[in-house]
């Protein structure tokens, strides 16, 4: 299976957060860019993707989404604080489409997670490894047969957590990859 992983710029942080680091950043400040994205994710991956996004712009994404989608939840143990923000933000929805199905899994996957911020990655926004973790098995996704498509790898995360996946296989013995 092809699944995808996307985490763009949120929408107005582009230029902001990212300017510096890529000459198209702006393009994320804009609400069709994030249009397009979903049309692409759609369009290209039936087998599922999942989508990081800033929980305050769920409210004009949400109805661009299938009807069959989730909405999970990365809750930040550690995060930063705002001080001009009443509520903090500590949290981080993540959209799912559909994925792969394994019935009586163990362990199971939750639709949440819980886990600090990554630190010192040298990327704003960079996920720390258990998130990425977290995000290939909600596409149900088994390194022996599948492909995941990192639209926006920033850090590589999710190479490193396919990679940390194949080396922990073979170190189980009996199991090859």
């Amino acid at each position: 299976m092809r699944f995808a992983y996307a985490d763009p710029p949120y929408y107005l942080q582009g230029k902001r957060l990212y300017g510096k680091h890529h000459d198209d950043a702006a393009i994320w400040d804009t609400k069709e860019a994030h249009v397009d994205l979903v049309e692409q994710l759609v369009s290209e991956y039936p087998d599922g993707w999942a989508l990081s996004c800033n929980p305050a712009n769920l409210s004009w994404l949400l109805p661009l989404m299938p009807n069959d989608v989730r909405v999970c939840a990365w809750s930040k143990s550690f995060h930063q604080i705002r001080p001009k923000v009443n509520v903090q933000y500590s949290w981080e929805p993540v959209i799912l489409s559909e994925g792969r199905i394994i019935r009586n899994r163990r362990p199971m996957v939750r639709d949440h997670l819980v886990c600090p911020i990554a630190m010192k990655k040298g990327l704003p926004g960079a996920k720390p490894d258990k998130f990425c973790d977290w995000i290939l098995d909600l596409l149900g996704f088994l390194e022996d047969e599948d492909y995941v498509d990192d639209l926006y790898p920033g850090t590589h995360g999710i190479d490193a957590a396919i990679k940390r996946r194949i080396e922990r296989q073979l170190e189980i013995p009996g199991i090859t990859a």
